[in-house]
């Protein structure tokens, strides 16, 4: 069984903190390694690697820190099959999605690629008389990113990719639940040929996390997890004076008006809500169906759910595979049980899909007439279940999102272009969908939600993800007149 260390200062190390913690296949429920829990000596360790590497990585040309920048990002490109192997070996993805999530975080190495153009700043001849004023953007030093389970892939690559081209350095702490493809993303990055230390990964537990949020030398904290842990996280990186991003959890909603496509929404309706296994935090949790749309919308999706085929990530006719953990699932199960308990009526529950073996799995779910009150709308399920309130206008969907404490995504279905335009405005949500169901912006924006679903200074990636990784320096320059510094410098005043 492999032990799967921590990379610092360039090569693996070896973990002397004797604490481990088992990794699992979800697909099957068998452990297939071993993690490395850091000490705080070695979070030290990885800290002070950053801290003599950001020295020279600070001061490192762009035009070198783009060039690395673009051997890093074909390498990714040449490894995807393996990277997604292993992603989809510790989280249970289907292979598919594994791939997709690298492609998009390829995205976020690509936009980085073009740094010149983000840390150009800003000149003002003449501001006064001769007095110039310009600004200029700076790199803060070592910073970190705490990363979930549910992308271990894509979200270190919101991070990385600006914070090192802004000419940081990085300590990485991915999940412990799937650490090898984050692992094997890094030491892609050595073979690109940035220097020992700019990026290092210490696998690790609270011990980990606290000790980087504390830590002096770390100047900014970055973090995608659940709202609780998000909390946590901003209050003690800020309590110890760190810039702080961290991104907390979601329930989108959907809302589909009379005149939508009906094929169209549940067509979107499925993938948004079960891709993934639903642990996505930009997943549909719930469809708002407004008047007699209701009825065809549910049998719609009742039919293409019947469709679809759950098992191993590894499979090729596999659409969905397993939940990360057994104690996931079981959590999701319960939802579906207080929701009947409750009164909602489950079309579809996930409880009686039958599997063959030990994994973690657990079927679709589809739940109408769920109130606003119930456990399965007011909690986030992280699951494959997709909730179904019935409202009776345009506004009481809209109601729906303003008045839940979450606001991270939200999307509508109409063909109508004046209702479109009236909910992008009226939805309170960070990230806006338009006949979209997930609307995860480009690389070349920025992602991040509102309200319980963001915590800190700024959203992730994009143009905030290097506001967020550089501070603002404004300088006020005077020069003597320049006649009279020729004169002073010996030479003829005729030139």
């Amino acid at each position: 069984m492999k032990t799967i260390q921590h990379l610092i200062d360039g090569v693996t190390s070896p973990s002397t903190s004797g604490r481990t913690t088992g990794v699992f296949n979800p697909a099957t429920g068998a452990q297939t390694g071993e993690l490395a829990l850091a000490s705080v000596e070695e979070v030290d360790a990885a800290v002070e690697s950053a801290q003599a590497a950001f020295e020279t990585w600070g001061k490192t040309s762009i035009a070198t820190r783009t060039k690395l920048m673009y051997k890093f990002r074909n390498l990714v490109l040449e490894n995807v099959d393996e990277l997604a192997a292993l992603l989809t070996a510790e989280h249970g993805k289907v292979l598919s999605d594994s791939a997709g999530e690298i492609a998009r975080g390829i995205e976020n190495i690509e936009y980085a690629c073009g740094i010149a153009e983000m840390l150009k700043g800003s000149y003002n001849e003449s501001a006064s008389t001769g007095v110039d004023v310009y600004t200029v953007r700076q790199p803060l030093g070592v910073v970190t990113g705490i990363t979930p389970f549910n992308f271990p892939m894509m979200v270190p690559l919101w991070m990385i990719p600006n914070a090192v081209a802004s000419g940081n350095t990085f300590v990485l702490k991915p999940s412990e639940r799937d650490p090898s493809a984050p692992l094997f993303m890094a030491e892609l990055f050595q073979q690109a040929g940035f220097p020992a230390g700019v990026l290092n990964v210490v696998q690790g537990d609270k011990v980990a996390v606290d000790r980087l949020l504390e830590h002096p030398d770390v100047k900014a904290a970055s973090f995608v997890g659940s709202t609780p842990i998000a909390k946590y996280v901003q209050e003690r990186a800020t309590a110890n004076g760190k810039r702080v991003q961290a991104l907390g959890g979601a329930k989108n909603h959907m809302v589909v008006l009379p005149d939508a496509d009906i094929d169209l929404a549940a067509d979107a309706a499925v993938s948004a809500a079960y891709g993934s296994a639903g642990e996505r935090c930009m997943a549909i949790s719930v469809v708002a169906v407004v008047g007699a749309v209701a009825d065809p919308l549910v049998d719609a999706i009742k039919v293409r759910m019947e469709k679809l085929t759950i098992g191993d990530g590894t499979n090729a006719d596999s659409e969905m595979g397993p939940l990360i953990t057994a104690e996931a699932r079981d959590r999701v199960a319960g939802f579906i049980g207080s929701a009947v308990d409750q009164g909602a009526d489950v079309v579809v529950d996930g409880r009686d899909h039958n599997f063959d073996n030990d994994g973690y799995f657990i079927g679709v779910s589809l739940i109408d007439n769920v109130t606003t009150t119930m456990d399965c709308y007011t909690n986030e399920i992280f699951g494959p279940v997709l909730s179904v309130v019935r409202c009776d206008s345009y506004q009481e969907g809209v109601d729906l999102i303003k008045n839940n404490p979450w606001g991270n995504g939200a999307a509508i279905f109409t063909q109508n272009g004046g209702a479109a335009r009236q909910f992008q405005e009226d939805a309170d949500a960070g990230m806006v969908g338009i006949n979209v169901p997930v609307p995860v912006p480009v690389g070349y924006h920025s992602f991040g939600g509102w309200k319980d679903s963001l915590f800190g200074d700024t959203t992730m990636y994009g143009p905030e993800g290097i506001r967020f990784y550089t501070r603002a320096k404004v300088i006020t320059s005077r020069w003597p007149d320049p006649a009279q510094s020729r004169v002073d410098l010996g030479f003829p005043t005729n030139h």
